[in-house]
């Protein structure tokens, strides 16, 4: 890789919870964009022609970012933004930059998303552990949010499907054959 980090840097400056916790939706986004205007500013220290990503917070389910290089960004999902927001601005925003930053050295998708360039940009310009996933409580950002028990557990349902108990619907277990008891999403 050309412009490669060659020493640990120190670490992007923090948020204070305190400054995060008041925010609404739509300051909260605006301060996510600010941390990824950070990440990229500490980028351009190692390649001063990165372009800027666009930035979007469309991602659903379990993803906590994504680096969407044919689309030109960074995606975000809004819901574990609001509820991991001190984890979003130390670990999940300079993890998705690695991979703009990695992208575009190398000029194309053909290295490995987590492999040894990005760790290096991990550890050496973000001063980060390369971590590929997240410990994040995805319970409430998942696609089928909806909680239903019988004896044998919990169940999911997706929006659509919960739906349908408005309508009258039933579910039954399919392994116990209880009805199944909607405990709440």
């Amino acid at each position: 890789m050309s412009s490669l980090p060659s020493k640990t840097a120190a670490p992007l400056p923090a948020w204070p919870d305190e400054a995060l916790a008041g925010l609404d939706d739509e300051a909260l986004e605006q301060a996510a964009r600010r941390r990824v205007t950070e990440a990229l500013e500490r980028a351009r220290e190692v390649h001063p022609g990165l372009p800027a990503p666009r930035v979007w917070f469309d991602l659903r389910g379990a993803s906590a970012g994504q680096a969407h290089l044919g689309r030109g960004g960074l995606r975000f999902n809004p819901v574990l933004l609001a509820e991991n927001r001190a984890a979003f601005f130390s670990d999940v925003i300079p993890h998705e930059m690695a991979h703009w930053l990695v992208f575009h050295l190398e000029n194309g998708p053909r290295l490995k998303p987590h492999g040894r360039e990005w760790q290096t940009v991990m550890r050496d310009l973000y001063a980060l552990t390369p971590r590929v996933t997240h410990r994040l409580d995805v319970s409430r950002a998942r696609s089928a949010p909806y909680r239903y028990v019988c004896s044998c557990g919990d169940h999911y349902f997706t929006p659509q499907r919960h739906a349908q108990r408005r309508k009258g619907r039933r579910y039954r277990c399919r392994r116990c054959a209880q009805t199944l008891v909607y405990c709440g999403g």
